[in-house]
């Protein structure tokens, strides 16, 4: 099992990166709010990690907090999520907000996600009402920092991130009407799946 990875970040494609680690390039998908906290391509970067051997292949997953990926990997032992659908989570929500969510028994943040109905939002408020309390004791005091440098075709960047999550193309494009042509890639992604939450 891969445990952790540290290296320079190579390439930002939300939401996989690349990571060179001693002369080898690894392919890591991370969810929006680990991608929010990544340093500039060139940088190091360290970041826990949780690797799935399928018959498809192997994929590993990146998280910038332990918590991030105890949560992912609470969300991966319920029947019917996947971890596109776990990534998918934790885009939408903070660890923090997620345990909130849970606590409070609020179906209504997690259908706002996309690909989660009402029925799959109900099951993870049931299965992880016991589970995520126990393995997360310190998450309602996560803060997680902001702030990626733009990149020239931020916008492009923006969009894929949001088809990633399961948006449609009317949806992400509506939703980046209002952003600015300085917005970061970060701030654009944060912006946009804000507006898409109330809509």
């Amino acid at each position: 099992m891969i445990g952790r990875i540290t290296g320079t970040l190579l390439e930002k494609n939300p939401p996989q990166i690349l990571v060179d680690a001693n002369g080898v390039g690894y392919e890591v998908d991370v969810p929006m709010s680990t991608f929010y906290n990544l340093p500039a391509t060139g940088e190091r970067v360290s970041l826990h990690t949780h690797l799935a051997v399928r018959e498809d292949g192997h994929f590993l997953y990146g998280f910038a907090t332990d918590e991030e990926r105890t949560a992912f990997r609470q969300l991966l032992k319920i029947s019917g999520i996947g971890a596109r659908m776990a990534l998918a989570v934790l885009s939408g929500l903070s660890v923090s907000d997620l345990a909130q969510a849970i606590a409070l028994q609020e179906a209504g943040r997690l259908v706002k996600i996309p690909g989660i109905g009402k029925k799959t939002a109900e099951r993870l408020l049931l299965e992880l009402r016991d589970k995520l309390g126990k393995a997360l004791p310190n998450a309602g005091g996560i803060r997680l920092a902001a702030g990626v440098d733009a990149a020239p075709d931020a916008k492009s960047d923006i969009l894929n991130a949001l088809l990633a999550l399961g948006y449609n193309e009317r949806e992400a494009l509506g939703a980046m009407k209002g952003l600015g042509e300085d917005t970061g890639v970060s701030d654009g992604i944060r912006a946009a799946l804000k507006l898409l939450s109330k809509a």
